[in-house]
């Protein structure tokens, strides 16, 4: 599996596509437990440490397979994956114990707030310093840290030993169990809340993979939402949306679902910062969520056998926020010019699967108009944001939503110039990625 990499405030494309596989799929998929049997510093609000367990948490994971390369996507029930050298080093040892080239080894945060933190906090730091005070001098759930990933490494071990001949479909689905949560007061201040005329990213992404038989080997799911239905005076360790979701949709389909979140910067569950699941309707997500994916499984076309994938990455740079402090671990991901200006790298992956669907992934929490806008221009017919992949680099609001303020442009690290760095790069190689 080849690798693109190009980089550039405003890329410059350049000639040569990535690799072109075709051939009969092979698939395995791997659920394993990651519940923590001690207390653990949770992630996504202040630093508190958990009480207890609401639903179990999970590492699912699927490997494919085309006859040459192979392609892991992993779901783990986490808020975020933390910085970039973190993944660097978890992919190192994924390929020294398990083989997996550097490029085919792609890790989703399911960004539930109710879960421990994993790996050094990294950019996350520099807009949560007295978090990071109180909880272990900076370094979270160092034990809890090594098990998640001992566990992970097991899984993908597991997986590869597994394989076997399966059938994908592609397609989408509805789910109105999201909102904008960009709430506007009538002097134009922006709070966190509910802004039903907002923009909204509400499509199911949807692929299945499934054995000869009929009979389902693995869902995947993608959708846009933060997992926030429970909120900062919660202690117990949940799933949120996603993790309920994704154990009600594989009780009824009898095979795993990963769950792979989207654009979902500037998008909160309809129910949102509870102190617990039962005034937070956490279990009626069940309904908003999983029967809504369980019925566009039903919906979906005839599988096929055959799999061609065509791969590649670019770089964005745009400039960093003036005024912040760049978190020494996190040097490989900001270029300063020679005229002084600081760049900040988002690396932005690129997985084409057959002729009709395209999947673009970045390690950011994009605002929905993102992800809409390049569904609007993309040429493929199922075209999918895969977001908080490998490492998490702040919220990317739009230019407006920075002129506007609020929660997410306070821990952005973007300026304007962002959203026409970030969408003239990746429309670009959109454009360019033969069907």
């Amino acid at each position: 599996m080849k690798r693109v990499l190009l980089c550039g405030c405003l890329i410059a494309m350049t000639a040569g596509a990535a690799a072109r596989l075709e051939g009969a799929l092979r698939a395995a998929v791997v659920k394993l437990d990651i519940t923590p049997d001690a207390p653990q510093w949770l992630l996504g609000y202040q630093a508190r440490q958990s009480a207890g367990v609401h639903d179990r948490l999970y590492h699912r994971i699927l490997i494919l397979h085309d006859g040459a390369t192979e392609l892991a996507l992993v779901s783990t029930d986490i808020c975020i994956v933390g910085s970039m050298a973190f993944y660097d080093q978890v992919r190192r040892r994924v390929e020294k114990e398990t083989g997996l080239g550097p490029d085919a080894f792609w890790w989703f945060a399911t960004h539930t707030h109710s879960a421990p933190e994993v790996g050094p906090p990294g950019l996350a730091q520099a807009f949560m310093p007295e978090r990071y005070k109180q909880a272990s001098s900076g370094a979270s759930n160092p034990e809890y840290t090594e098990r998640a990933i001992e566990r992970l490494l097991e899984g993908l071990r597991q997986a590869r030993g597994r394989l076997t001949e399966v059938r994908m479909s592609v397609g989408k689905g509805f789910a109105s169990a999201n909102i904008n949560r960009r709430a506007r007061d009538v002097d134009g201040s922006i709070s966190l809340g509910m802004n039903p005329d907002g923009p909204v990213d509400r499509q199911i992404g949807l692929i299945r993979l499934e054995r000869p038989d009929g009979s389902p080997l693995a869902l995947v799911a993608n959708y846009a939402i933060h997992g926030t239905v429970l909120g900062g005076r919660n202690l117990l360790i949940s799933g949120d949306a996603p993790g309920v979701a994704a154990e009600y949709v594989e009780q009824k389909l009898g095979a795993p679902m990963l769950f792979i979140n989207g654009a979902q910067g500037d998008i909160a569950p309809l129910y949102s910062v509870f102190p617990d699941p039962q005034s937070g309707h956490l279990s009626q997500f069940r309904v908003l969520l999983g029967d809504p994916i369980l019925e566009a499984n039903r919906r979906l076309g005839p599988a096929g056998g055959e799999a061609s994938f065509r791969t590649g990455e670019i770089c964005v740079e745009t400039p960093l926020r003036s005024g912040l402090e760049w978190p020494p671990s996190l040097a490989d991901s900001l270029r300063v010019t020679a005229g002084g200006e600081k760049l900040v790298r988002i690396p932005v992956r690129f997985l084409r699967l057959n002729r009709d669907t395209v999947i673009w992934a970045a390690p950011v929490e994009l605002f929905s108009e993102y992800a809409l806008r390049v569904r609007d221009r993309s040429r493929f017919p199922n075209t999918f944001y895969f977001g908080l992949v490998n490492a998490w680099m702040g919220y990317l609001p739009t230019a407006r939503g920075l002129r506007e303020k609020g929660y997410e442009a306070s821990v952005s690290p973007y300026t304007e110039r962002a959203e026409t760095d970030f969408m003239h790069a990746v429309l670009a190689y959109l454009d360019g990625m033969p069907r």
